[in-house]
């Protein structure tokens, strides 16, 4: 509990924002440490100076991170620190990912399918159905499908995930002492109860105001393999979530409509401007995420060639197994290789044909 008591204090002090966190957590290991870190040690770290070494010495509203462990154990929220094994890992590849996530539920944040299914609060009949249809046919697939918790588009995907019996997780902008809106409070428990889940970045207490929600956005887009927008606007949120997707080298796909409807405007725009796959059923995701295909010839293929492969290209090959499609960043990550070596394994792999390449730079055993 005491690594916890330094893991949100390190959210709370001044001018250190999750990038900043992610470099100094790099550099010395864990939370506290960065506490226990002489000044001189702090300012030499790059990205870090003396205004931020100064800030993190003369922080000492270690009361408050009490007061949120209080709070923690109480409703049995878990916690998932940038260093945590189970911290989502597809989040963990993006250069702004939440230092500190809080987490009420059960699904797995690290399960081997994630989807993303987003839109306008006000959708149109059209919008409806199609997500209820598109949730239904995903269903067969055991997919996470992760939204906003938001009227709409968002509430539609969670609860038709419910019906199908899919996990869905609800990310929220504010902290998990109330839901937001008030009217999902029983959605979210249900989410909860039926092997999903709320998650956050921030502390219980923490207002639902406006600028919280683009960073909600981000969470919802770094955590899933795709996301999938079904009806916006041009200046919708859904658009900023579509954009961080495609940032952070995530599909996304969308749903065309009529050039004189303004809840499918963003969805043309993003088809119009080569920033989502158009798509019309639930068959074209999977073909494009590498879903579709069965798994079953795939461990004996590898056995056979697996003699005649590089130390490096084992350690890909076996990465690579644990899931349908890897993206390179994780590749990157639990390899421990340099992106160097990874790139050459990688080629060498596709010339054998034992490795292909999906679109989002994702890769799977062919």
């Amino acid at each position: 509990m005491n690594d916890l008591l330094y893991q949100i204090a390190l959210t709370l002090v001044p001018n250190i924002g999750d990038v900043q966190s992610k470099i100094l957590v790099h550099h010395f290991g864990d939370a506290q440490s960065i506490f226990k870190a002489k000044i001189s040690a702090l300012e030499k770290i790059e990205g870090i100076g003396t205004i931020r070494a100064n800030a993190i010495k003369q922080f000492n509203d270690f009361s408050r991170a009490e007061q949120e462990i209080e709070f923690i154990e109480q409703y049995n929220i878990k916690t998932f620190f940038l260093t945590d094994d189970t911290y989502p890992k597809r989040l963990l590849n993006c250069y702004d990912s939440p230092t500190l996530l809080f987490y009420k539920g059960i699904a797995d944040l690290n399960a081997s399918k994630i989807v993303a299914i987003i839109g306008t609060r006000t959708n149109t009949e059209y919008g409806k159905t199609f997500t209820e249809k598109l949730v239904k046919d995903l269903s067969a697939q055991n997919i996470l499908i992760v939204s906003g918790l938001a009227y709409g588009i968002d509430a539609i995907a969670h609860k038709s995930a419910l019906k199908n019996h899919l996990p869905t997780v609800g990310v929220v902008g504010h902290g998990l002492n109330k839901i937001y809106p008030a009217d999902h409070t029983n959605l979210a428990k249900e989410m909860v109860q039926q092997n999903g889940g709320i998650l956050t970045e921030f502390l219980s207490g923490t207002k639902p105001d406006k600028h919280n929600f683009p960073l909600r956005n981000r969470i919802v887009a770094g955590m899933s393999d795709a996301t999938i927008v079904i009806e916006t606007t041009i200046k919708g949120g859904s658009m900023i979530t579509a954009k961080l997707a495609d940032a952070y080298n995530r599909d996304v796909f969308t749903v065309p409509g009529r050039t004189t409807d303004s809840k499918s405007s963003g969805c043309n725009h993003l088809i119009k401007h080569n920033k989502a796959i158009l798509f019309t059923e639930a068959d074209e995701i999977l073909e494009v995420m590498g879903w579709k295909e069965k798994a079953a010839s795939k461990t004996k293929k590898q056995k056979e060639l697996f003699i005649e492969l590089s130390t490096e290209e084992k350690q890909i090959v076996t990465i690579l197994q644990e899931k349908e499609t890897v993206h390179i960043d994780e590749i990157n990550f639990k390899s421990g290789l340099n992106s160097s070596l990874v790139a050459a394994a990688i080629l060498n792999l596709e010339l054998q044909n034992v490795v292909g390449s999906l679109p989002g730079k994702l890769y799977k055993l062919l």
